[in-house]
């Protein structure tokens, strides 16, 4: 067997240059820091500027979906190009049908978090959403039996503690016109958030894992891209049984920052809730989901600066505390994946038949392949299509 079909990311890696790879992980980084400050801010400045339309809000992170179709129509002209016969997307009914589901979760947790920020402080809100690393570690615990370490627990005692701080001093953090039970309900509307975000991306793990094919970067946007239509669906349903779309020319006109800008603002957070999405995915699949951590775990005090700047909110003895202890527990959870993501050891020989055919590593109940920073288990026996696999490895 040759090393192209042992190592698929190593075939990908041939057929991307250096240089060009570079510019791709560069990009994919830019994109994922101004999505993860520019969304949250562009969200705020909607409701401070006269907005109170929660569920258009919620509509606006995943209505730029239709996006995705513009790298995916790329990727297929690009497999064209090879093969005549290639086929216009990976996707199986198996894995739609999940990504359905985990799309309408997405969009209940878009709803959530929208209805949260309408009462908070962007920089609060940025803080109790690091709180879905706690979750995100039980649900990954009890779902793909992912065990804790030290450095986990730590993590998830350092963010709950952050997380009661900001609660118990709400009164150097409460924007003038909300009322306590308002904050109360924003504050814990966004730690629901937190805990469904932490409950998908496990879910998301769990779909890899059963997919039973590779996982390319074409995949992942092809999963992105459902998740994406569904959760805007509930949401748009949300937006008619609320009249939304009947209330947005009364709302623009009374807008306080003016009509045009209002329209601007939508827009714009629409792309930039994209931006973040699509450099998550990047991040991950280019280099690994320790740096999509590292990332995000640097936007927060920028998120921090940028609310205290444009919304000049108050940057209290508490929220700093709090900012220190998430940092903390971020470092922590990252430290802790880093160790998850030392070097194996070397890959046992794969065999694959031409066609059809079985993978292979001596014991076909532990096959593994990897795509970028991602192991898949497969149960066995696990069938792949060896052509689909050499034709989707030449996507950038």
């Amino acid at each position: 067997m040759d090393s192209e079909t042992m190592q698929p990311n190593n075939r990908n890696k041939e057929d991307v240059s250096k240089a060009l790879k570079r510019t791709l992980v560069a990009l994919n980084c830019l994109l994922l820091m101004l999505g993860n400050t520019g969304g949250p801010c562009l969200s705020r400045l909607y409701f401070k500027g006269g907005g109170h339309r929660q569920w258009l809000l919620s509509w606006l992170e995943t209505g730029g979906w239709p996006v995705l179709f513009i790298p995916l129509i790329i990727s297929y002209h690009h497999r064209r190009k090879h093969d005549s016969s290639a086929k216009p997307y990976f996707m199986t009914r198996r894995i739609f049908t999940a990504c359905a589901v985990l799309g309408l979760l997405t969009g209940l947790d878009d709803f959530l978090y929208a209805y949260g920020l309408d009462f908070l402080p962007v920089s609060t809100s940025s803080l109790l959403l690091t709180t879905h690393l706690v979750f995100t570690a039980i649900f990954a615990f009890l779902i793909v039996k992912q065990k804790f370490t030290p450095y986990s627990i730590n993590a998830v005692g350092l963010l709950t503690v952050g997380a009661v701080i900001l609660g118990l001093h709400r009164s150097t953090d409460k924007p003038a016109n909300v009322t306590k039970g308002k904050y109360f309900m924003g504050f814990f509307l966004t730690v629901g958030a937190a805990a469904l975000y932490g409950f998908v991306l496990p879910m998301i793990e769990l779909t890899y894992m059963k997919a039973r094919q590779v996982i390319t970067y074409t995949l992942v946007m092809e999963m992105q891209l459902v998740m994406g239509f569904f959760a805007t669906l509930f949401c748009t349903v949300g937006m008619l049984i609320n009249k939304d779309f009947q209330a947005i020319p009364e709302e623009a006109r009374q807008y306080e920052l003016g009509e045009v800008r209002y329209y601007i603002v939508l827009i714009w957070s629409a792309i930039f809730w994209q931006f973040f999405f699509l450099g998550a995915v990047g991040v991950i699949f280019y280099v690994h989901t320790l740096l999509a951590a590292i990332i995000i775990a640097m936007c927060i005090p920028l998120t921090q600066i940028l609310g205290v700047i444009f919304f000049h909110e108050a940057f209290s003895s508490e929220k700093g505390v709090a900012l220190v202890l998430s940092l903390w527990g971020l470092a922590s959870y990252s430290y802790a994946d880093g160790q998850a993501l030392a070097p194996d050891p070397p890959d046992l020989p794969l065999s694959l038949p031409s066609g059809v055919g079985v993978l292979s590593t001596g014991d076909a109940s532990n096959a593994v392949i990897r795509e970028g920073d991602l192991a898949h288990v497969l149960d066995p026996p696990c069938y792949v299509n060896k052509g689909a696999i050499e034709k989707d490895l030449s996507i950038v």
